[in-house]
């Protein structure tokens, strides 16, 4: 079982580090301190993936979903909500675990043998529902209904004063990079670095503190969870109930009963220490519901 856990975790942590230098793999824009502007930047991608990166080649869904929201004449963000509504019934929250840069950065931080660690923080339960108010509040009503009277246009509220992924990817890059930028850093980098600078530092001591708690992605794709096509298969008639499952989910959800519930991000740690197979990966899960639709279909 500890080998098998070994692969799977070598597995998902390759994935995540492939996926994030290949979004993020604009050399000329660390070379240059320069933003990509090229026409990869229409397309998004499926994680947080700050625009304002050098290295950023696509879009992040959630700047551009407000970007919409927040011109002269606000447009319903029809691409934008097509494209996370099909990532969301196609992965749920796999997005999260295999495919979010941010993410990728809480786990490798989670690793550092510093102190005593724990999975959640004080008060997890009511914590992780502020994600679904960041969600509401900072994504969609505030950018919609919140505008500036002297200029007509809304804030993308959730980048300006939350997102620390654009906090790290792209305005720590940048102003390293661009010594003429950094006299213009005023108080709001200074909230924004000390949240993230916290996050950081709760990363070393807690498992992923940003996707349990802050992170509307994570919020809007739990929706998807449990229908999405890759998600866990359960055999409830070969569980042996040992509990093994719940005792190594990072996420601490309570399995098998709440297996694909909306906290999972497919870390696939369950699978590997299950004794009787009765969990199915999700990709294997995945083709076998399109066979079987194919089938029907027949």
């Amino acid at each position: 079982m500890a080998s098998g856990r070994k692969k799977s975790g070598r597995l998902r942590q390759t994935v995540q580090l492939l996926w994030t230098a290949v979004t993020n793999g604009y050399l000329a824009g660390f070379l240059k301190g320069k933003i990509y502007a090229g026409p990869m930047k229409n397309v998004c991608v499926p994680g947080l993936n700050c625009y304002s990166c050098p290295g950023a080649l696509g879009a992040c869904p959630v700047g551009s979903f407000q970007a919409m929201l927040t011109g002269f004449e606000p447009q319903l963000p029809l691409y934008v909500t097509g494209f996370l509504f099909a990532f969301g019934a196609l992965l749920g929250r796999f997005v999260c675990g295999w495919l979010c840069p941010f993410g990728l950065v809480q786990d490798m931080l989670y690793k550092i043998p510093l102190g005593r660690k724990r999975l959640n923080l004080p008060g997890d339960l009511v914590l992780r529902r502020l994600k679904y108010a960041v969600l509401a509040l900072f994504v969609v009503i505030l950018p919609l209904f919140v505008r500036d009277d002297l200029i007509g246009v809304s804030y993308p509220w959730f980048c300006k004063y939350v997102c620390p992924s654009g906090t790290l990817m792209g305005g720590w890059t940048l102003l390293s990079l661009n010594e003429s930028l950094r006299g213009a850093a005023g108080w709001l980098f200074t909230w924004k670095s000390a949240l993230l600078a916290a996050l950081l530092i709760l990363s070393v001591k807690s498992f992923r503190p940003f996707c349990k708690y802050l992170c509307p992605l994570g919020a809007f794709y739990g929706f998807f969870n449990r229908i999405a096509l890759l998600r866990y298969g359960f055999d409830e008639q070969k569980c042996v109930a040992c509990g093994r499952c719940a005792a190594v989910c990072p996420m601490t959800l309570k399995l098998p009963l709440d297996t694909n519930g909306s906290e999972c991000i497919r870390c696939s740690r369950c699978v590997d220490v299950c004794p009787a197979a009765a969990l199915t990966p999700p990709l294997r899960h995945g083709l076998k519901e399109l066979r079987k639709t194919s089938s029907e279909r027949l």
